[in-house]
């Protein structure tokens, strides 16, 4: 999946020195204080790790390229796959801090949903997270999708009950919350210092409204 800052594809073992290195710029392991597995203890676990990852069906983990710089920098995942009723969720998600609060990294969130919209003709798109997970919630919102409810108790993780939050984007909200993404990543919605012009949470209410 191509697009003008990043590229995103399957895992391979070959990406994990390049994410195990971006990674260690989050140096208090904040990212995974909301993931499933904890902070590798090394760059073997790590490549173990990959490894794995890289033969999944489901979850099936891709990483996100810089196209600037040529390196992986981040991961997420199509899973929960389930084509006989068209749902499918993107999980995993892990950005390092060279991929948060960039351009690539909204546009990868775009790339995959256009893959599982347009491509593989998914009619349902979930998101969940740790209902105490608020740059997630944050995330989920700004991105298009609709908040659904809360799953109380719904698993159990790293030695506590978990309540997860509930999002989608369905088929026939796809065309609007693609608008809206187009417009956003278009260069001339950013000034000559890389400044938004209009944000994205916006081109989300103005695209909706105009449905």
């Amino acid at each position: 999946m191509y697009g003008r800052y990043c590229r995103v594809e399957p895992i391979r073992p070959a990406h994990a020195d390049q994410l195990f290195d971006a990674n260690g710029d989050d140096q208090d392991g904040r990212n995974f204080t909301y993931l499933f597995v904890e902070p590798p203890a090394g760059i073997d676990e790590y490549r173990a790790w990959v490894e794995k990852m890289s033969v999944s069906k489901d979850p099936m983990m891709h990483a996100i390229i810089n196209l600037d710089s040529g390196e992986a920098v981040g991961v997420g995942s199509f899973m929960r796959i389930d084509p006989n009723f068209g749902v499918i969720e993107i999980g995993n998600i892990n950005f390092s801090p060279r991929l948060q609060r960039t351009r690539a990294a909204t546009e990868a969130m775009f790339l995959m949903m256009r893959r599982a919209f347009d491509e593989l003709g998914y009619r349902r798109y979930e998101w969940k997270c740790d209902s105490l997970n608020a740059p997630s919630r944050a995330a989920a919102a700004r991105y298009g999708f609709t908040f659904e409810g809360v799953f109380r108790q719904a698993v159990v993780y790293k030695n506590r009950s978990r309540d997860t939050a509930w999002f989608s984007i369905i088929d026939s909200e796809w065309p609007q919350v693609k608008s809206a993404f187009e417009h956003w990543l278009d260069p001339e919605n950013f000034d000559a210092q890389g400044r938004q012009r209009e944000s994205l949470g916006a081109l989300m209410a103005r695209h909706r409204k105009a449905k």
